[in-house]
């Protein structure tokens, strides 16, 4: 099998690596520098910063490629405080309780919050509806107050989504699964989770893009700085490439994979079927921009003894979320300094992600004085910004026909392994990338 993936970011790497070790000959062609999203960035003065994913989920197939790519002795544990998760409320930070009997018994939500949840054990489910957004599955399920100061914050600052748009069948199909087969979500997470651990959350030593650089290393065809123009279907199923620049390949793919966000993957895919590329076209990326700064640790209060605090809409914030990088990995910062990684943008906060530079700084600034206690007028030790114009793909109601097209391309030789096929987390798009090379060669 001679298979072109075209995309060169973690899920089309992956996808390479798992044909390859199936014996099957993959071409990666990227168009610009392969590793997609996940870069790092060591910074003069010892810094070391994430442009992207800032942590990973240590799942089974993370586990199996960190394992075939000799980087198990790589992995980063954060430290202990990493468990504790923060959300912002009337103004002041404060812990979430990680529980839902810990959620019972503090003072983060009201009273009629609490029997709301307690309300949730007793309310019948409801027919499963497609197109019910997350916000919605919530509101009937437990209320108000804990879509907006526990759902909204997290979806926001994880999926850099909206909860009144996003589908939470697509987003997290197992919850209304927990519902129809359990009459209850809290029932069904009783039942079904008892027992289960929470998955390990690593990074690598000098950061993830050490990931993306080993699977560069070990597969024998990958092609930067190459942009395939046109995929051009052959009489037998089969297919050729055209590359900016240059003639149509001669070689013949006896498959491509497209691992590409859907805006790129549309005009490749209009010429051999225009709905698809309507369709492609059409799931919204947000922008999101991420700023890093340091500080002294001496100038600010707050004790940052925890994974990061995420900010509901209700709060007006400038950053949909607050990671505390050194707290969890004291590597990223030099020694007597605090690193933080805000992120601005997102669905909620399209405006706030496209403000000048002087002005997000002096924004994000602004939201460390009231949120963490930073010293007024104690200078910043580093200021960074990076901005990705389109972040990460909203599991809307766009994405539908997106999905309806990728399931219709397969049938012809053109599979899908991205994240808006896959989904957002790279989990999902590990498995997605094993599941199509399995499909590719079959044994």
């Amino acid at each position: 099998m001679n298979i072109a993936v075209i995309g060169g970011g973690i899920t089309g790497l992956v996808t390479a690596w798992h044909l390859q070790r199936r014996g099957a000959t993959a071409h990666v062609y990227e168009a610009g520098e392969v590793g997609g999203n996940m870069r790092s960035r060591h910074l003069p003065g010892g810094y070391v910063v994430e442009l992207g994913p800032n942590s990973l989920q240590l799942s089974p197939e993370l586990a199996e490629l960190l394992k075939g790519l000799g980087l198990e002795d790589q992995i980063q544990e954060p430290e202990a405080v990493s468990s504790r998760r923060y959300v912002v409320r009337d103004g002041r930070v404060r812990e979430l309780p990680a529980k839902p009997q810990q959620l019972l018994l503090s003072g983060f939500f009201s009273l009629g919050a609490k029997l709301n949840v307690l309300r949730e054990l007793r309310r019948p489910a409801q027919p499963a509806d497609p197109q019910e957004t997350i916000a919605h599955f919530f509101r009937r399920r437990f209320g108000q107050e804990i879509v907006d100061y526990a759902v909204n914050p997290f979806v926001s600052g994880i999926y850099a989504g909206d909860p009144t748009r996003l589908l939470v069948h697509q987003t997290f199909p197992q919850l209304p699964a927990l519902e129809q087969q359990h009459g209850s979500v809290l029932r069904g997470f009783a039942k079904t989770m008892k027992g289960a651990a929470r998955r390990r959350i690593i990074s690598l030593r000098g950061g993830l893009q050490a990931l993306t650089d080993a699977l560069v290393q070990q597969l024998r065809h990958v092609h930067p700085r190459t942009r395939v123009e046109a995929l051009l279907p052959q009489p037998d199923g089969r297919f050729r490439l055209r590359l900016a620049g240059q003639p149509a390949l001669a070689e013949i793919f006896d498959a491509v994979v497209l691992a590409l966000p859907a805006y790129a993957a549309a005009p490749l895919l209009a010429p051999l079927d225009a709905d698809a590329g309507e369709a492609l076209a059409a799931v919204h990326y947000p922008p999101m921009t991420a700023v890093h700064t340091a500080y002294l640790r001496a100038d600010v209060q707050h004790p940052l003894n925890g994974f990061g605090a995420l900010s509901p809409k209700a709060e007006q914030p400038v950053a949909a979320g607050t990671l505390w990088s050194s707290s969890l990995f004291p590597d990223r910062a030099p020694a007597g300094q605090v690193l933080l990684t805000s992120f601005v943008g997102g669905a909620q906060y399209e405006a706030l992600a496209q403000l000048p530079d002087e002005q997000l700084l002096a924004a994000v600034r602004a939201e460390h004085e009231r949120l963490y206690g930073l010293r007024p007028g104690a200078p910043a030790q580093l200021q960074h910004i990076f901005r990705w114009p389109r972040s990460i793909p909203q599991f809307d109601s766009g994405i539908l026909p997106a999905h309806a097209a990728a399931d219709r391309l397969a049938a012809r030789g053109i599979w899908t392994v991205a994240n808006w096929r896959a989904g957002v987390g790279i989990p999902d798009c590990l498995r997605r990338a094993e599941q199509v090379a399995t499909a590719l060669t079959p044994a």
